[in-house]
C-alpha cells in the first residue's frame, strides 16, 4: 500500500484566509475585505464614502450599479475588525511558512493569487508590478525546496469595483476582464507553474462575486455560472497555447450524498440532488451542458439567458485536464429534506461529528474518488480535506491534536484504497491549511485545521508566531513513506 511515485502533498490557502497586507504593495479592495468577523454570505456592500467626504448607508437605488455616484467607495468602518485585512499575515510570513511545509516534505502548495493584487479595480489596462513581484518571490520561494506551485486564479473574490460596477460574474464584460487577468499570470509566471485552477468551488457561486448589488436569485446565479464556464474554458485554452505542458482543473466542492432509505423515491431524489450538484463540473470536464440540464434548470425557474453565439465551441475546446474537489462531509437526503445545498442534506445518524457539527465520513471519500474517476476517466486530484477543531496549548507549549491525526488517517486510507485497490488516478492532496487560517464559513480563528499552529485570537491579537502540533510530526511520516507509514501502524 504505497503511492505511485511523484505523488503531491501538501496544504492549501486562500488568500483572503492566510494572506493579509490589505493596504500594502498597490492591493485593491476585495469582495471579500467587507467581511466582518462571524459573517457568512457576502455583504451588498451598501455603506459608502461619497465624494464630499461623508459616509452613510446608499439608498436602496443603490442596488443599480449605474446609480452608485462617481467617486463613491464602499466604506469600512473603524468599529468592526475584518479578518481578511491581516487573516495570519502570510504577506509578511511566506518564508517561514513554507519553510515549515519543506520540513514536513510537502512537495506542493495550493495557493491562490488575489485578483485585485494584480488589477486593483479589475479594469485597469496594465497591472500591478507590486502585486506580481510578491508572488514572483513567494514562487521563488517555493523553487528554494523544490516545491511545486499549484496556483487558483480566482478563490471566491474578485476586485469589489467589478461586482459593484458591473454586477460581478452577471457580465460579459468580466469574463473578457477575467482573461486578461489570467493572460497577465501565464505571461509572468508561466514557465514556474504547471498546475493551475480555474475556479474555487465553481458550484458554490456566491453571492457578491455572482451577483454583484443585485439579490442572487436562481436566474442570475446559473446565468452567472455559464459565464464563469466561459471564462474558465478560454483561460484553459490560452493556457494550453501559451504554456504547453500545463494542467487545468477547477476546483468542485463535494460531498457525498447518501438516500436516507431504500425506498425508490429517496433514491430518485438522490439522483436529482447529485446531479444539481454535479452539473457544474459535468460542463467543465466534458464541454457540453448534460441531457439533464433543462429538467434541473425548469424545475429551478431558469432560463439561460447569458449563452450566446459560439459559446457551444468554446465549451468544447477549454475542458479541464483534471477534476479537483474538496471533501470534508456526507449527508443524506429523502423527499423529505428540506434545506439541501451544495454541501448540504440532513445529518446521519450513523456518524461522528466535527465540533462544528460536520459529520466525519473517511468511506465518503472513497466513494466519491471512485464516482468522480468512473464518472469523467480523468486524472483527479483532492485539494481540499481536513478538520476543523479547537486546539488546546498545553503549558509547555506542545498542541496535542490526536483526534486531527485520527481524521487524517481514516482518510488517508481511504484514498490510498481508492488509489492501490480500486485503481483510481489521482494526482495529489493538499490538506486545508497547513497552517491555522480565518475560517470562510465563520470567520474565526478559533476553528483550526493546520498542522503549524498561529497563535492569533479571532480578534486579530497575538503574537502570529508558528509552531509545529502534534499532527505535523505524523504527517511528515506519511510523507516520507509516501503513506506506508498509515499501515505500519
Amino acid at each position: 500500500m504505497k503511492l505511485p511515485e511523484g505523488f503531491l502533498w501538501g496544504g492549501a490557502t486562500a488568500d483572503f484566509q492566510c494572506e493579509g497586507g490589505v493596504n500594502e504593495g498597490g492591493r485593491g479592495m476585495s469582495t471579500h475585505d467587507f467581511e466582518t468577523d462571524g459573517s457568512v454570505e457576502h455583504p451588498r456592500c451598501t455603506t459608502y464614502r461619497l465624494p464630499d467626504g461623508t459616509t452613510g448607508e446608499a439608498p436602496s437605488s443603490f442596488l443599480n450599479p449605474s446609480d452608485i455616484p462617481d467617486g463613491a467607495t464602499p466604506y469600512i468602518r473603524d468599529d468592526r475588525y475584518y479578518p481578511s485585512h491581516k487573516a495570519v499575515d502570510f504577506y509578511h510570513h511566506y518564508k517561514e511558512d513554507i519553510a515549515l511545509m519543506a520540513e514536513m516534505g510537502c512537495n506542493v502548495y495550493r495557493f491562490s493569487i488575489g485578483w485585485s493584487r494584480i488589477f486593483p479595480t479589475g479594469d485597469e489596462d496594465t497591472p500591478n508590478e507590486a502585486g506580481l513581484k510578491f508572488y514572483d518571490d513567494v514562487l521563488t520561494e517555493l523553487e528554494k525546496y523544490h516545491m511545486e506551485p499549484l496556483i487558483t486564479i480566482q478563490h471566491d473574490e474578485m476586485p469589489v469595483y467589478l461586482a459593484e460596477h458591473y454586477d460581478g460574474w452577471s457580465s460579459r464584460h468580466v469574463v473578457d476582464c477575467y482573461v486578461k487577468y489570467a493572460r497577465v499570470l501565464f505571461e509572468r509566471f508561466g514557465r514556474r507553474c504547471k498546475y493551475w485552477l480555474t475556479f474555487n468551488e465553481i458550484n458554490a457561486v456566491r453571492g457578491f462575486v455572482a451577483c454583484g448589488t443585485h439579490k442572487c436569485d436562481n436566474q442570475t446565479h446559473y446565468n452567472a455560472a455559464h459565464n464563469m464556464f466561459i471564462a474558465s474554458a478560454l483561460v484553459v485554452k490560452m493556457g494550453h497555447e501559451m504554456m504547453p505542458g500545463s494542467q487545468f482543473g477547477a476546483m468542485y466542492a463535494s460531498s457525498e450524498l447518501y438516500p436516507a432509505t431504500c425506498k425508490p423515491e429517496d433514491v430518485f431524489r438522490r439522483l436529482q440532488a447529485r446531479r444539481e450538484t454535479l452539473y457544474f463540473i459535468d460542463i467543465m470536464a466534458r464541454g457540453y451542458y448534460p441531457s439533464y440540464s433543462a429538467d434541473l434548470l425548469g424545475r429551478r425557474g431558469v432560463t439561460l439567458t447569458a449563452v450566446q453565439d459560439g459559446d457551444e465551441k468554446i465549451l468544447r475546446e477549454g475542458t479541464l485536464d483534471y477534476v479537483s474537489f474538496s471533501y470534508y462531509r456526507s449527508n443524506i437526503i429523502s423527499t423529505e429534506t428540506k434545506n439541501f445545498n451544495v454541501l448540504g442534506g440532513d445529518l446521519n445518524p450513523y456518524l461522528p461529528k466535527s465540533d462544528w457539527g460536520w459529520p466525519i465520513d473517511p468511506i465518503g471519500l472513497r466513494f466519491l474518488l471512485n464516482e468522480y474517476y468512473d464518472r469523467y476517466q480523468k486524472p483527479l486530484f483532492i485539494v481540499e480535506n481536513g478538520l476543523g477543531a479547537i486546539d488546546k496549548v498545553e503549558p509547555d507549549g506542545s498542541i496535542n491534536d490526536d483526534y486531527r491525526i485520527d481524521y487524517l488517517r481514516s482518510h488517508l486510507q481511504e484514498m490510498m484504497k481508492a488509489v492501490c485497490v480500486d485503481g483510481v488516478e489521482c494526482l495529489g492532496y493538499t490538506m486545508w491549511g497547513p497552517m491555522d487560517l480565518v475560517s470562510l464559513s465563520t470567520g474565526e480563528m478559533k476553528k483550526r485545521y493546520g498542522w503549524i499552529y498561529v497563535d492569533m485570537d479571532d480578534k486579530g491579537n497575538g503574537t502570529l508566531k508558528r509552531s509545529r502540533k502534534k499532527s505535523f510530526w505524523w504527517m511528515k511520516d506519511v510523507i516520507a513513506t509516501n503513506g506506508g507509514s498509515l499501515w505500519e501502524e
